[in-house]
C-alpha cells in the first residue's frame, strides 16, 4: 500500500467525506473525524464520537480503518478515558501476540 497519512477532518474535507460515505452507501459523518488519505485521496473516515467508520470500498480498508480506531482510543486515552485504556491495552496486545505468532 502507498504511504498513508491519518489526520483528523478538516472543513475543507467535506466533500470528499460525503463522497466516501456515498461510495461506501452509508451516511455523511457529522463532526470531528479522523481521515486516512493516500495521494490526498481520502480511504476512509472515523467519527472521533461514536459511529461507524466509512470507507471507499474499491480500495483495501481494512487495515486502515483499524489504524483509524487504534488513533481514536490513543486519542480518548490522551484526555484521561480510563475505560478505553484498558481496550487500548487489550487490543495492543492482541495485536502483538498474533503477529509473533
Amino acid at each position: 500500500m502507498q504511504n498513508v497519512t491519518v489526520r483528523q477532518s478538516r472543513p475543507a474535507d467535506e466533500s470528499n467525506l460525503a463522497r466516501l460515505a456515498a461510495l461506501d452507501s452509508a451516511r455523511p459523518l457529522h463532526g470531528p473525524a479522523l481521515v486516512a488519505e493516500a495521494d490526498s485521496r481520502l480511504l476512509a473516515a472515523l467519527p472521533l464520537g461514536s459511529g461507524r467508520a466509512i470507507a471507499d470500498p474499491f480500495e483495501p480498508t481494512a487495515e486502515l480503518v483499524e489504524l483509524l480506531r487504534l488513533h481514536r482510543e490513543q486519542l480518548a486515552e490522551n484526555r484521561g478515558d480510563r475505560a478505553t485504556r484498558g481496550r487500548l491495552g487489550s487490543l495492543l496486545r492482541a495485536r502483538l501476540s498474533h503477529q509473533s505468532s
